[in-house]
């Protein structure tokens, strides 16, 4: 059934990051503990910047040079790769949470966090910033922007 297919493919296993919550969890609560991003704080804070959760720090990511991509030599940037993915995912679904009319945080029944905009539409940030970190598109700053657009 195509209605299947499209729903695995939407809801299947989680990517790296899963969370779970009671019913009527407290969305401030998992706000908070989503927005941490503390390996990405943590190596940007390397090149000088920053993170205060706006969406001009978005542009300045996008900035970057993304070292872990340009070495594939390198072990540890490359086993770090996925955590760093999760961490810019998770860290753009904070800006536009904090900054976004309507946007919050919603989970899939499988422990994926989306940010669910007011138009209803779900946005996978965790993919987002797994394929930013892989490949540097689509940059943080855009899909801020189209989010901030809907």
């Amino acid at each position: 059934m195509n209605f299947l297919d499209t729903w695995r493919k939407r809801h299947g296993t989680a990517r790296g990051f899963a969370a779970y919550t009671a019913d009527g969890a407290d969305q401030e609560g998992i706000a908070e503990l989503l927005s941490e991003c503390e390996l990405l704080r943590a190596r940007v804070k390397q090149y000088g910047l920053e993170l205060d959760d706006s969406p001009a720090s978005l542009e300045a990511l996008d900035q970057l040079p993304p070292r872990w991509r340009d070495n594939p030599d390198d072990v540890e940037g490359m086993e770090e790769l996925p955590w760093l993915g999760n961490d810019a995912g998770l860290y753009l679904g904070t800006v536009i949470v904090r900054t976004v009319a309507g946007a919050h945080w919603h989970l899939w029944p499988n422990g994926t966090p989306v940010v669910m905009l007011a138009s209803g539409r779900d946005l996978d940030v965790v993919e987002a910033g797994h394929d930013w970190a892989a490949t540097g598109a689509p940059e943080l700053s855009q899909v801020y922007a189209e989010a901030s657009e809907a």
